[in-house]
């Protein structure tokens, strides 16, 4: 098959390209990759890699990506390809995102599938995951089966996404209107831990955090606490610190940390500690979950004035919604919520 070339990249001399999709900027050389090793040079023509090499297909509740507030008990088609811009120590997906780094001919293992075929495979659900992988290094891929179904039912789409986008790829999504959804890891607080733990850095992200809180693109936040890297009461605090600055209404989800990986030797996050990072969310945040455990009434939707119980989980299955429009049925305050 033959290679497609990559949108949001620059020609220059000498046959160098410097791709922009993602806030490293790589300036690649003739015959060379960037970090994500997902589009490579050839001649200086930017290419991409892993466009149609989906796998991981899976139907499932949206609750598990995870959003709360974005059309509660909905069905989603979720695929990812191989690759991704950051080299995470803990990454639970890495047999498909560092592949592209660790195996040789990784996108030959997958078969091609075009968006034709993406549409209908998700046929029977109300939206469309991009996951598993980071969906900003399948841009292209991920772009065309998004016009593609818009063309035809006009599903959502919503990404499940480290949030490492350059200027140009948040630009190009808001102006097309691609997105419905963003789900973000902010993994870190600081420089230091991204750099150690994902190869990548703390300040592209939280700005394209604030970048998208302003836009109509819903967002829902995730923090992985990791025992010995972020789980003390500062590192809390900051976190939810730095949220409340934004914008108190984002929802926000801790999550347990278990051994994986290149962090395999390194204890699950303890129940202690969840509920002591939930105490610290539910002081200055509006809705705050714990995910990965289970812990009674962590995962419940509350209105943020009343404590009115809105919607109730028992894992990751809504037992019971009592929200026919975006309003506490009790205080009549407003929840950030799409139905």
């Amino acid at each position: 098959m033959e290679l497609k070339e990559a949108l949001l990249y620059e020609k220059l001399e000498n046959q160098k390209v410097k791709c922009n999709l993602c806030s490293f900027h790589c300036l690649i050389e003739n015959g060379k990759m960037g970090v994500c090793k997902t589009r490579i040079n050839k001649n200086g023509v930017l290419y991409t890699l892993n466009y149609g090499r989906a796998n991981g297909y899976s139907i499932e509740p949206i609750e598990k990506k995870p959003f709360f507030h974005f059309h509660p008990s909905s069905e989603v088609l979720s695929f990812g390809t191989p690759g991704c811009n950051f080299s995470c120590l803990n990454c639970q997906n890495y047999f498909m995102s560092q592949s592209t780094k660790e195996v040789e001919n990784a996108y030959s293992q997958t078969r091609f599938t075009s968006p034709e075929e993406i549409v209908k495979a998700g046929r029977e659900a109300e939206g469309f995951a991009y996951t598993y992988t980071e969906p900003t290094v399948f841009f292209e891929y991920s772009r065309d089966c998004i016009l593609e179904e818009k063309r035809k039912t006009n599903k959502f789409h919503v990404w499940v996404s480290n949030g490492f986008y350059s200027e140009q790829l948040l630009s190009k999504i808001i102006k097309e209107d691609l997105l419905d959804a963003v789900r973000i890891d902010l993994k870190f607080t600081s420089e230091e831990k991204y750099a150690e733990v994902c190869k990548a850095r703390f300040n592209p992200v939280i700005e394209n955090i604030k970048k998208i809180s302003k836009t109509s693109v819903h967002l829902e936040l995730i923090n992985l606490i990791i025992p010995g890297y972020n789980d003390s009461e500062q590192d809390l605090e900051k976190l939810v610190d730095l949220i409340h600055g934004i914008d108190k209404a984002i929802p926000l989800h801790f999550l347990r940390f278990y051994p994986y990986y290149k962090m395999s030797n390194i204890q699950p996050t303890s129940d202690e500690t969840l509920k002591k990072a939930f105490k610290i969310g539910m002081e200055k945040l509006d809705y705050v979950y714990i995910g990965n455990a289970s812990i009674k009434g962590s995962e419940d939707t509350l209105c943020p004035n009343c404590k009115t119980i809105l919607i109730k989980r028992k894992g990751m299955i809504v037992v019971e919604n009592n929200l026919t429009e975006p309003f506490c049925p009790k205080c009549g305050n407003k929840i950030n919520i799409k139905l």
